[in-house]
């Protein structure tokens, strides 16, 4: 019995790489019911889920010198971090943000795997922390919603849904008002929505639109979304290796699998290991894997499979930690997690990185000013003791506001003879490029100030 079992294991283990779980054989979609978790693993991620919607709330209403905290205004190509404002100038900022993502994604995923898509990427949460909750709340737990959907259309289902499909809608609806403030701002989205809709019909396009794109999301694409669209899952394939932190089952320990019985039955079958087969694992899955099969694409790492084998383990009288965050290498020799020399590595690496990048950010200059003497012109001698010379003077304000600039010489023995007005009006996001005259004293036998 124990050899039959470990040969339909055998060939689960060759099939499951043929397509993604949620396909069958047809290449149709399979439904993914995926049952409630409980667990130690998932009350952490509850309270780092309700931290992430504070903060997906709060942070369009926070502004810094009348400046949203955060921006990311496309379609004007204005972008403000931390209070400061990005232009197209500033797109050397940009590509260099990006390099530093690409860095620090290569390193975090080498070292910890998918840790981000399962504890704080916005489509798991959303999914499994809001809508899946509320799917609970009304139509029960997976084998409850499989019924329903299988049972005719009557009152009771068409209330249920109706109510569902009602919350999901409206849910959809207030997440794309937040994220469009993201875009546009806290202002100009209150103004679309206390303002007559004619005066803005762009605006509420686009929040139609992203209530639209959401709400199919989160009510029929989900997991889809993490297993077709989304690269990641298949950039870990190349970025993983035998030492990054993952999700595994531990199969040494738990190979191989067989039913469970009373502990004097188990007692005289010391050959099966700690799995007794029991699908808890692929029941909790939201993206419907089986997590014995090994590290797997569809995978994101939310730790359900752990909370609910560490249940059964409990239960039968087991060890925890068949399945638990662990390296390959890790599970081939038995060893518990560590923070290895490599990881260390990696980590101080990326906070170096964060900090360049942090520092350049912060040290950027709201107006920037560039003075170069006029091309193609010679000094002029101003008398016996003087000389002047020529300046073009570039001004860029970067910030959402008018400045009002001055010219004057500091640290330098001298005056400004003539300009273009001492004094200037930069427009907000705008530029101005005056020239002026600048007279020098000229020390005896000095060619400085001529250059």
């Amino acid at each position: 019995m124990v050899q039959q079992q470990n040969i339909k294991n055998d060939a689960n283990a060759v099939s499951f790489r043929d397509r993604i779980a949620t396909v069958d054989e047809k290449g149709k979609r399979k439904w993914v019911y995926a049952h409630k978790t409980k667990g130690r693993l998932f009350n952490i991620r509850t309270w780092v889920s309700w931290g992430f919607f504070a903060l997906f709330i709060i942070l369009p209403f926070l502004k810094y010198k009348d400046r949203p905290l955060f921006l990311f205004n496309i379609p004007e190509a204005k972008f403000i971090l931390f209070g400061k404002v990005f232009w197209p100038q500033d797109f050397f900022i940009f590509g260099l943000t990006m390099i530093t993502a690409i860095v620090f994604i290569i390193l975090f995923t080498a070292a910890f795997g998918r840790l981000f898509c399962g504890w704080v990427c916005p489509q798991t949460i959303f999914m499994e922390m809001l809508f899946r909750k509320i799917e609970f709340a009304i139509e029960g737990d997976a084998p409850a919603q499989k019924l329903l959907d299988k049972s005719p259309w009557n009152k009771d289902k068409i209330t249920k849904k109706t109510i569902k499909h009602l919350i999901f809608f409206s849910l959809a609806f207030l997440v794309s008002n937040f994220f469009l403030a993201y875009i546009i701002g806290v202002d100009e989205l209150l103004k679309i929505i206390r303002e007559p809709a004619s005066q803005h019909i762009a605006g509420l396009s686009s929040i139609i639109i992203f209530s639209g794109v959401f709400y199919g999301v989160f009510a029929y694409f989900r997991e889809q979304a993490c297993t077709v669209v989304c690269p990641y899952g298949r950039l870990q394939g190349v970025l993983l290796d035998r030492n990054s932190m993952i999700v595994a089952y531990d199969y040494k320990r738990g190979e191989p699998r067989g039913k469970y019985k009373k502990p004097k039955t188990a007692e005289l079958s010391p050959v099966l290991g700690d799995c007794i087969d029991c699908f808890q694992c692929v029941k909790v899955c939201p993206t419907g894997i089986d997590i014995r099969n090994g590290t797997q694409m569809e995978c994101v790492g939310c730790t359900s499979c752990i909370d609910a084998c560490d249940k059964m383990m409990d239960a039968t009288g087991r060890e925890r930690g068949l399945i638990r965050y662990a390296s390959e290498n890790g599970i081939a020799e038995g060893k518990k997690l560590k923070f290895t020399g490599r990881m260390q590595f990696y980590t101080i690496l990326l906070v170096v990185l964060t900090g360049i990048l942090t520092a350049l950010l912060l040290s950027r200059r709201d107006v920037d000013g560039t003075i170069m003497r006029a091309g193609g012109m010679l000094y002029q001698e101003r008398g016996a003791d003087s000389v002047s010379n020529l300046y073009n003077i570039k001004v860029i304000n970067k910030t959402i506001h008018d400045v009002s600039l001055s010219l004057k010489l500091e640290n330098a023995p001298g005056t400004i003879i003539e300009a273009e007005g001492k004094s200037m009006l930069v427009q907000e996001k705008g530029r101005v490029n005056p020239h002026f005259h600048c007279s020098f004293p000229e020390p005896a036998g000095s060619e400085e100030n001529k250059t």
